[in-house]
């Protein structure tokens, strides 16, 4: 039987993540145990996050310098939302005759439902930030630091 640790992600070499995400797991100070997670989100989901950012308006757009900003942003509030979700599985109340299969099921579409909801937010926040300067440098901060 082997002493590894499963649950032990790889290391992520920081500097071969595009230079946007990088700054965004610097300034969310983002610990060291997620950066495979980031990463690995960053990765699979540029598609789709690609078609939310086109599907915003030009102002809107505006608000960040590339869709290269936007992607980070999300990424790294869907690993976050994913922890927070993962973490409070354990403790709901699922009906006793739920096979481990049923329960694994419920949980990624949980997990998608939560991802999903992560990009719909940043698409309204950043609507939003289009008339409001607060929350607008609330969004470029992160690449001006």
């Amino acid at each position: 039987m082997s002493d590894v640790n499963l649950t032990e992600q790889p290391k992520v070499d920081l500097a071969t993540v595009s230079a946007e995400l990088r700054q965004v797991i610097d300034f969310d100070e983002v610990p060291e145990a997620m950066h495979y997670m980031v990463t690995s989100i960053h990765e699979v989901s540029e598609e789709a996050i690609r078609e939310a950012w086109e599907e915003l308006p030009t102002s809107a757009q505006n608000v960040l310098d590339n869709f290269e900003q936007f992607h980070a942003l999300i990424s790294v509030s869907q690993a976050f939302a994913g922890i927070s979700v993962m973490e409070e599985f354990p403790t709901l109340n699922l009906p006793e005759g739920m096979t481990d299969g049923e329960k694994e099921e419920y949980r990624a579409q949980l997990l998608d439902q939560v991802l999903h909801n992560c990009v719909k937010d940043m698409v309204k926040q950043i609507k939003k930030a289009r008339r409001d300067p607060i929350l607008k440098r609330d969004f470029t901060d992160v690449f001006t630091k």
